[in-house]
């Protein structure tokens, strides 16, 4: 997805003339919240969707009316295909014409609106974009570092380091972690004495090492937050040594952790 920000930057620009206007939804479909435990969103998407219809059929315009059907018609496409996996929120903004269309699902829960203007109602997505910017977490614990990309809470991309300690520098790890092939069945165990034997006398170093890396990474995913989760000293030691500003120390080993439980427990 797009930065949240430089979307609302986009759709602040957008207006509407005439009976071409625009069309602005927010529809709350968190199934954890107590008021949509049996699927209520959909009546609220149905009862929001048709009291438009019928505010402007009584208006008899008879061009408005066919333009918010054509956008009526393509939110409710988009609905359908999203059914099974509707996520905590839906923002759709559209008009007929099809020069505006976002529409995206959300893990942060909305209040039901729906509106019908010469421009957006950005209200709610300007609060998300202040809450919720590109954000990066760095998770930490002792050989491994993980990244975590996120845009509007949502997980966009990972990227691990691996400690190789035997040639005493960081590399990207590549898919699940078994070994050396060529080393032997015992060659994991060789790697954790060895790391265990230096891990004292060189954590600061490592640690130190891998600080540029990951500025560099925060410069390219053009992160707007930070964020440091793992137990000390390692996590004290990357907040001490990388140049860009981190938000918070999170002293806790969560690497191991779903996604989805990380970023509830850093962001929300």
């Amino acid at each position: 997805m797009k930065d949240i920000q430089d979307i609302v930057k986009d759709l602040e620009n957008v207006r509407g003339s005439g009976a071409n206007k625009i069309f602005t939804m927010y529809l709350n479909t968190d199934l954890s919240d107590p008021d949509q435990q049996g699927g209520e969103w959909k009546i609220h998407l149905k009862n929001g969707l048709n009291n438009f219809e019928h505010y402007l059929k009584e208006g008899n315009n008879e061009e408005e009316l066919a333009n918010y059907k054509k956008i009526k018609k393509k939110v409710k496409k988009f609905m359908d295909e999203i059914e099974r996996n509707v996520m905590k929120g839906v923002i759709i903004v559209a008009s007929a014409d099809e020069e505006v269309w976002f529409a995206e699902r959300v893990q942060m829960r909305l209040e039901n609106e729906f509106e019908w203007q010469e421009s957006p109602v950005l209200d709610q997505l300007n609060t998300l974009s202040e809450k919720y910017p590109r954000t990066g977490i760095i998770l930490v614990q002792q050989d491994q570092v993980k990244l975590i990309d996120t845009n509007l809470n949502q997980v966009e991309d990972t990227a691990e380091y691996e400690l190789d300690v035997e040639e005493d520098t960081w590399k990207v790890k590549q898919g699940p972690r078994h070994g050396r092939a060529k080393q032997g069945m015992g060659s994991s165990n060789i790697q954790r004495d060895l790391f265990n034997d230096r891990y004292e006398a060189n954590q600061y170093r490592w640690y130190k090492s891998i600080a540029p890396k990951l500025d560099k990474q925060a410069k390219d995913r053009e992160w707007k937050r930070i964020f440091i989760v793992g137990e000390a000293p390692a996590s004290k030691t990357l907040e001490t040594e990388m140049n860009k500003d981190v938000e918070d120390v999170i002293l806790k080993n969560m690497l191991d952790h779903g996604e989805s439980k990380i970023l509830e427990k850093v962001l929300d």
